[in-house]
């Protein structure tokens, strides 16, 4: 491995310039500017005044999910039924021998008008199209996919939660996935600056991904996860959390996985509180309890026994008081999983049950018209990171890619302005500081030293310095792991 020196290099917050040499995959030296200029057998590249980082990990993705969807079509910009249906129309119509139209992106939240069946059986005609919403919780599918899949819906067209999962399941059995599809993936990422993620795919991560990295997808470092009906299977392993899984050290086990409610855009996020609109005596006014408290328990169970730590999803306000309950009752730790909506009493119990909030500020932009008619009155309390980060809580930021972009400068602006496009920000009181943000995107906080893993990235704004606004489209000019730069744009 080549050593590699950095010169007039800044760091965060420090205007001075400083060269870094890097050397065996770490942090060799640091020093003032042209110190180090005499070091030989050295690649040497000029930094032009950059800001050197610890790199950035996003800390919830699903891999496949977010390469798959770039191949489908997309659904994201459209605000109802009627906008969707036109692009799923004329993709029927150029479907070209292809077995079916699989498109991303709906939000049917506000729609002015519902899902229908009728209406895309009428737009697709034969061609099985099965359309996945932006949360992933939901899916609307034709009555040529039902067919094809097996399933059957109501006069909606639409499965949610456990029915959708298992849609998606059998959609990504059919993918014709490459190692060259998730290289590009992990490609992208790295430009971004993302050294890291947390893969919460469902399906066999822990044989999977050793795999991807002996073919070539080596330029990020992952922690996996394993869903309910893969735990056996890890435990049988003797895989315990933080073990790593593969030759190159870029591959290790992470924590069981469990989906205890839906989400807000679906309005399955199980609420202390109904939600508008849907009739008194509904099994599902409040939400959906998706994995009963009783069998979370005895899943975490089984986890903690085989050194295992838990991410538990919880959304709604009540989902995530029994989230905290299960984790005090079995004294285990592991992050709550999005904890979009929390009673004021739960906030503070994160930081005395020592859980982390693993949470995606971006949603925050992409929900908060919807939060504000199904939670309204209680959206003070809904991505509510400052009260987190006052109460001592431990924050992590992610992307739940694909549901939102696996970029990290996108969560950290959200964190931080709490705006996106032009509009007012919404809850500012909600807003965390640049240094909060980023120590919570990063391992290794924000400072770069001797003896450090040269997990790095430079960028071309202080990021502490610089108009917060600047952070969404922070350009990022070199990323490196351990030493190897997996981005280059000096």
């Amino acid at each position: 491995m080549s050593a590699v020196l950095l010169t007039d290099v800044r760091t965060a917050g420090d205007a001075h310039p400083r060269d870094v040499l890097v050397r065996n995959g770490e942090v060799s030296a640091i020093a003032p500017a042209g110190e180090l200029a005499s070091e030989r057998g050295v690649d040497q590249h000029d930094a032009a005044g950059r800001t050197l980082l610890p790199g950035l990990w996003d800390h919830h993705v699903h891999f496949t999910q977010w390469t798959i969807q770039r191949q489908r079509l997309d659904l994201t910009a459209t605000e109802s039924a009627r906008e969707v249906l036109a692009l799923v129309s004329e993709a029927a119509r150029d479907a070209s021998g292809r077995r079916r139209v699989v498109g991303f992106g709906f939000r049917d939240g506000l729609w002015p008008e519902p899902a229908s069946l009728d209406a895309l059986d009428q737009a697709t005609g034969p061609v099985p199209a099965v359309l996945v919403s932006a949360d992933l919780h939901a899916v609307w599918l034709n009555s040529a996919a039902q067919h094809e899949l097996c399933v059957r819906t109501d006069a909606s067209g639409t499965l949610r939660e456990t029915e959708a999962f298992a849609v998606l399941e059998k959609l990504d059995s059919t993918a014709d996935l490459t190692s060259e599809d998730y290289q590009q993936s992990a490609a992208d990422a790295a430009a971004h600056g993302v050294v890291g993620v947390v893969d919460f795919e469902n399906d066999d991560n822990a044989t999977l991904w050793p795999q991807r990295v002996a073919s070539g997808v080596n330029s990020l470092r992952v922690e996996i996860s394993a869903w309910p009906d893969k735990l056996a299977g890890v435990i049988a392993r003797g895989l315990k959390t933080g073990d790593l899984l593969d030759p190159q050290g870029l591959v290790r086990m992470g924590p069981l996985k469990v989906i205890v409610d839906g989400s807000l855009n679906t309005r399955t996020a199980w609420c202390w509180d109904p939600y508008p609109g849907i009739p008194t005596g509904s099994p599902h006014r409040c939400g959906v309890e998706a994995v009963p408290v009783s069998e979370l328990a005895d899943l975490m169970t089984d986890a903690k026994n085989a050194g295992i730590v838990a991410a538990i999803h919880a959304i709604g306000d009540r989902a995530n008081t029994e989230v905290l309950n299960t984790f005090e009752q079995l004294g285990m730790t592991g992050t709550v999983e999005h904890a979009q909506l929390l009673r004021d009493q739960d906030v503070p119990r994160f930081a005395e049950l020592g859980l982390t909030a693993s949470v995606q500020p971006e949603h925050a932009m992409d929900d908060r018209d919807v939060a504000d008619v199904y939670w309204e009155g209680r959206t003070g309390r809904a991505f509510a990171l400052q009260s987190l980060h006052q109460a001592g809580v431990r924050l992590r930021l992610g992307s739940d890619a694909p549901v939102s972009p696996l970029n990290p400068w996108a969560q950290v602006a959200a964190a931080v302005t709490r705006s996106r496009e032009g509009r007012a920000p919404w809850h500012p009181e909600q807003a965390i500081t640049v240094q909060t943000a980023l120590e919570a995107s990063t391992r290794a906080g924000l400072k770069v030293e001797q003896g450090d893993l040269a997990d790095l990235i430079l960028v071309d704004y202080d990021p502490l310095t610089c108009d917060p606004y600047l952070l969404r489209s922070m350009p990022v000019a070199a990323t490196m792991l351990a030493g190897s730069f997996t981005h280059f744009a000096l």
